[in-house]
């Protein structure tokens, strides 16, 4: 839910300050507890448990992971403990700054003490008041860090100001955002601080220059400061006219470092900032992939503040943002979705899959908070429809189903590929494909087999989540289980996110299956017995033909390696006497098609591990290996499905749509033994027709590609119909 904040302030102060508490010197943490001590901030830092100098310890797993310092006097020496664990390739490194936005190198490692806690120490510029351990790229393994200290400098400058409003301070170059309706006075009083111990500090003169300087007076300063003291300073801010009235408070003092100490003031007549004069221009998209691609645009005239950018999927955009409300990446604007609010004029979108129409609409605003004010008249607009299947056109060249050697030259073509590792997965797999944006900068995760939704504040955890990565292929129906680390155990194209409790330690080591009396059920999954009185797993609707095509993949991927047979195992275990139902599987492979994410899936583990899946490019080779012997049925097989699609299909012909549920732009595959031509019929859900096409097939496979995105979301019924019969398909268009 949007909360719609608006402040409509007649006589009413409101304020926003950007700045934070500082550090007084020295300042130390070892970690020990979740509560950041004063001046300290982190984003996605974990802890580590183990033996170290002062257990816990900070552990720094993901690229952009970081701690800040900031603190309110000279530094002394830095002190730390680090230690690299598995870490390889990567770069993390130590920083300082002035002001926290220049940032300089104290400190480089890309070849950390391996395993064990070595204490470091660094000698900051005395002018600095930031310090900040960054991971700037993760290549393999993660950073340790325990035991931080930063050490009170020597005597700095004998007089030293400090600015705050109320308990926090504003930094020298920091903003200050006040509000008060047109031509109402508003005082605002800063606190001057000298933070020196020998001399007093003295206040030549307080200067206001900016583009709405007259708006601003002083009304009153203090010439001098004692020593370990403070003095108020009040400005007198009055709105000659609504919207932005910006000016710069200069405060010249005879600090050494600091003698002009600067405020930004941004302030506003009555509830809002101005409205921006234009829009950015110029919107293009380039690397278009099925599962990525990038976008930038030219920053609009005037410079604004920054942008809002919102997304919807299979038509444009008509939803516009509402003045005096921040919306986070994820949040939902009717129907549009934000993929992000802030000064980039470049954003990479996540969840895309294949051959899908994106549309976008950019929007400029002034002001922060409650004070933001969008331009929603013609915002820059553009969309881009992502690529189909990234399969190479030469990629299955070599490969034969008429062939002897087809299950064995299938393999070769898929085995070996570049190993990933199952402990990367959640930082590859989910973070980068699988999670999706949700409401209040989250994200959303699919457990494949119930279709739970979890929702998650990034970094991804997978303790924190109760998620594991489950294996389609059993880990121990491999052959050569109970090894872990190789190739079989990491790939990533039979590697889908679960509910740990609820749906991994339920299917345990049970084959799949079509549940009749249910024992254990969780959303979409469900644990019983199936017709034969077999205790069977049975996964949602949707993640059918996905774990279908897996279970293959894996088999096929790898068959005969280290001298191992792969076939689907019969019996599983003395606990369970029977195996998996390879019909079963291929008639799942039928009638839960490669949907648009699983082809952009395929495309992604693709680019990852340099292999593909081929049941997803390909429906008929399913039909050409008897997966529990891994061999090749001999001849041409008759369709591998025998119900649960058809009404008729005495032709024994193949029909299957890719992908399904689809936004009305998919492709039909149809294989015939004769040339002919078919009809095609589209049925809405009371029976009319919606679309009637005649078609001309060759002998073969046919490839029919279709546009019917004139139709509206919903359940059809997909009739084709030939000499000899027809055959009738569900169609999704979502």
């Amino acid at each position: 839910m949007i909360k719609n904040i608006i402040y409509a302030l007649l006589f009413v102060l409101t304020t926003n300050i950007n700045a934070i508490a500082q550090a007084v010197l020295p300042t130390t943490w070892s970690f020990t507890t979740t509560a950041l001590p004063t001046g300290w901030t982190q984003s996605g830092t974990a802890f580590y448990t183990s033996s170290v100098p002062t257990p816990p310890a900070c552990k720094f797993d993901n690229t952009g992971d970081m701690v800040t310092i900031n603190f309110a006097s000279a530094p002394g020496n830095l002190t730390y403990y680090l230690t690299g664990n598995s870490f390889s390739g990567g770069t993390f490194i130590v920083e300082e700054s002035v002001a926290g936005t220049t940032w300089t190198t104290l400190h480089t490692f890309t070849s950390p003490p391996a395993a064990t806690y070595t204490l470091f120490t660094d000698i900051p510029n005395p002018a600095s008041r930031f310090i900040r351990f960054n991971y700037t790229n993760k290549v393999l393994g993660n950073i340790g860090i325990d035991d931080v200290t930063i050490n009170a400098g020597a005597a700095g400058p004998t007089q030293e100001i400090n600015i705050k409003q109320g308990v926090t301070t504003i930094v020298t170059g920091g903003t200050y955002t006040a509000n008060s309706p047109v031509s109402t006075l508003l005082p605002t009083t800063f606190t001057i601080e000298n933070l020196g111990t020998a001399n007093t500090l003295n206040i030549s003169s307080v200067v206001i220059t900016g583009p709405a300087s007259t708006d601003f007076t002083v009304g009153s300063a203090p010439t001098t400061v004692a020593t370990t003291s403070t003095g108020n300073l009040v400005i007198n801010f009055t709105p000659s006219v609504a919207g932005s009235r910006n000016a710069i408070i200069t405060i010249n003092s005879n600090d050494a470092d600091e003698a002009a100490y600067v405020i930004n003031f941004n302030g506003i007549g009555g509830a809002f900032a101005s409205e921006p004069t234009a829009q950015a221009t110029a919107l293009t998209f380039s690397n278009i992939k099925s599962y990525r691609f990038n976008a930038s645009f030219t920053p609009a005239s005037g410079s604004p503040s920054g942008y809002i950018i919102l997304r919807r999927t299979g038509s444009a955009i008509t939803d516009i943002p509402v003045d005096g409300t921040v919306y986070q990446r994820g949040d939902v604007i009717g129907n549009s979705m934000v993929v992000t609010s802030g000064t980039a004029t470049a954003f990479a979108p996540n969840n895309i899959v294949a051959s899908t129409n994106y549309y976008f609409s950019v929007f400029t605003y002034n002001g922060t908070g409650s004070f933001r004010n969008y331009l929603t008249i013609s915002p820059l607009t553009g969309m881009v429809t992502s690529s189909g299947s990234m399969q190479p056109a030469t990629y299955y060249n070599t490969i034969s189903t008429s062939s002897a050697t087809f299950v064995t030259d299938l393999h070769n073509k898929i085995n070996p590929h570049l190993q990933q590792f199952y402990s990367n997965y959640g930082t590859k797999m989910v973070s980068i494909f699988a999670a999706r944006d949700t409401t209040g900068d989250q994200r959303v995760l699919t457990c494949v087999y119930s279709g739970e939704e979890k929702i998650y504040t990034e970094p991804f955890d997978w303790t924190a989540t109760g998620y594991s990565r489950e294996h389609s292929y059993c880990h121990d129906w491999m052959p050569t289980n109970p090894a872990s680390g190789l190739p079989e155990y990491d790939d990533y194209h039979h590697l889908f996110p679960t509910n740990q409790n609820n749906a991994n330690v339920i299917r345990s080591n049970y084959p799949l299956g079509e549940v009749v009396t249910a024992s254990f059920t969780y959303l979409g999954c469900k644990l019983g017995t199936d017709i034969n009185g077999h205790v069977v797993f049975e996964p949602r609707d949707a993640q059918k033909g996905d774990a279908a095509r897996a279970l293959m993949y894996e088999a096929t991927c790898y068959n005969s390696v280290s001298g191992n047979n792969w076939s689907f195992p019969n019996p599983i275990s003395t606990s369970i006497p029977y195996g998996q139902d390879q019909d079963l599987l291929k008639r799942w492979h039928y009638q839960d098609p490669p949907s648009s994410y699983e082809i952009a899936r395929n495309d992604f583990v693709d680019s990852l591990q340099n292999n593909r899946n081929p049941f997803i490019d390909s429906v008929q080779y399913a039909c050409y290996i008897d997966f529990s012997t891994m061999t090749k049925i001999p001849g041409t097989p008759a369709p591998c499905i025998t119900a649960g699609i058809t009404d008729n299909n005495a032709n024994n012909a193949l029909i299957s749509i890719a992908p399904n549920p689809n936004n009305g732009s998919f492709t039909t595959y149809y294989t015939s033994s004769k040339e002919e031509t078919a009809t095609i019929i589209v049925y809405d859900v009371t029976g009319r027709a919606v679309y009637a096409n005649a078609i001309k097939l060759s002998i073969g496979i046919n490839t029919i590609d279709l546009q019917l995105n004139e139709l509206n979301k919903g359940i059809y019924l997909f009739e084709f119909i030939t000499r000899n019969g027809k055959q009738n398909v569900k169609l999704v268009i979502d």
